[in-house]
């Protein structure tokens, strides 16, 4: 990494990165590791209250598999709790309870393992599969068992909800709309997969190449440049209003996914698209008033959603530290701006400042899930599914502080 930072805005950014990480180590491991962990029927509990008490609900895939990552990444970030028996609880409860006779998982059961939706989702799959080769990839003994189980869910996502063209069906027989969503994950846990087994790879390459195809050539829109959510069985935008929605902070989510894979695959097509997505998130679905992404927007900018929940500033983060790690400077991408790579990582720091506003909990280790329009708090329980995008996000910039101080 070519250390061409602003000695300011380096040093505010590492500032940031270091307040982050001790809240991470001092709050919330603590908290997480002690109240949200069902260690009497196994698995991860969904919720915590306004106390840190824990909230009994049914026990999805995806929050499962998403603690398994907390837990695996904790240890690289510096908590020095004893991580891997948390990491096997929740092996063992995604493996045994979760997992249906077909290799696929279920989305969700109770915690003695009762299925209470049977409904398939390609979503659940996808964190099934991401916790999976973040086990693999972080535990000191890999068990060839992991990669065979993801093997096997893959085989079985193939044949039984493969679409005609690209990608996946939601359901068999088919329903609509499609979602990119779920493909965005899946392709998160593809290049988990592929940037774990190197040589042996062959397959998640493969899956990640289709998936990245598929975004840029049918979920981008050709003429505003964004990515939408929603699509008809062939791939076109869902009909009506539906069809123009935009997350902001898929943009961010997609567009760090994406230069990933472009430089993996040398496609400065992929990385100019995904540059474009991440500076017209900010760009349209920035409120400068607040310092934070909105949920939702069409194509044409118009905000749907002008709340603000958690987990975009965390994408946001990911995507603007990613676009400062570039070895290529951004003037063609960022109008009105200097271009630096100092500007980008001014646009990660501004994220984790924002970030930070919704991790001011009462009780320690919790934080707040939506900001209203009005700068307000929404006060729902604290959902055990953001603390993946919390530390993603953290995991992240962990990595880039590395970068910037060994130069």
């Amino acid at each position: 990494m070519n250390n061409d930072f602003e000695p300011a805005t380096q040093q505010r950014f590492l500032a940031a990165v270091d307040a982050f990480r001790h809240w991470f180590l001092t709050q919330a491991m603590p908290l997480w590791a002690r109240q949200g962990v069902d260690h009497e029927r196994g698995g991860f509990f969904e919720k915590l209250d306004a106390n840190g008490c824990p909230l009994d609900e049914p026990r999805r895939t995806r929050v499962v598999a998403r603690q398994i990552y907390v837990f695996c990444v904790a240890v690289k970030l510096g908590w020095q709790g004893d991580a891997q028996p948390l990491v096997l609880h929740g092996l063992d409860f995604l493996l045994n309870r979760l997992r249906a006779p077909d290799h696929t998982f279920h989305s969700a059961v109770t915690p003695e393992g009762a299925v209470v939706n049977p409904k398939f989702d390609l979503y659940e799959q996808a964190f099934a599969l991401f916790a999976l080769a973040t086990v693999h990839k972080t535990l000191p003994t890999p068990n060839p068992a992991w990669v065979g189980q993801a093997n096997a869910t893959l085989a079985a996502l193939r044949s039984g909800w493969g679409h005609p063209e690209r990608g996946f069906e939601e359901s068999r027989p088919r329903s609509l709309p499609l979602r990119a969503n779920p493909h965005m994950h899946l392709m998160e846990a593809a290049l988990q997969w592929a940037e774990t087994l190197g040589p042996a790879s062959d397959a998640w390459w493969t899956l990640a190449d289709e998936l990245a195809e598929l975004a840029l050539d049918s979920m981008v829109q050709p003429g505003s440049g964004l990515l939408t959510e929603l699509f008809d069985g062939e791939w076109r935008p869902a009909p009506g209003q539906d069809g123009s929605l935009v997350e902001p902070g898929h943009l961010c989510e997609w567009g760090w996914l994406l230069l990933r894979w472009g430089q993996h695959r040398t496609r400065p097509d992929a990385i100019s698209k995904a540059r474009h997505m991440i500076t017209q998130a900010d760009a349209l679905g920035l409120d400068t008033k607040r310092g934070v992404l909105v949920n939702e927007m069409g194509c044409d900018g118009q905000w749907r959603d002008a709340n603000a929940k958690l987990w975009p500033q965390t994408e946001r983060i990911k995507a603007w530290t990613q676009m400062a790690l570039m070895s290529k400077a951004m003037p063609d991408v960022m109008p009105g701006a200097s271009g630096s790579r100092s500007e980008a990582l001014a646009r990660a720091t501004q994220a984790m400042e924002a970030l930070a506003l919704y991790l001011e909990h009462p009780q320690a280790g919790l934080w707040h899930e939506v900001m209203n329009k009005d700068g307000t708090w929404s006060g729902e329980a604290t959902r055990a599914s953001s603390l993946y995008h919390i530390v993603c996000a953290l995991e992240t910039v962990h990595d880039a502080a590395i970068a910037c101080e060994s130069k």
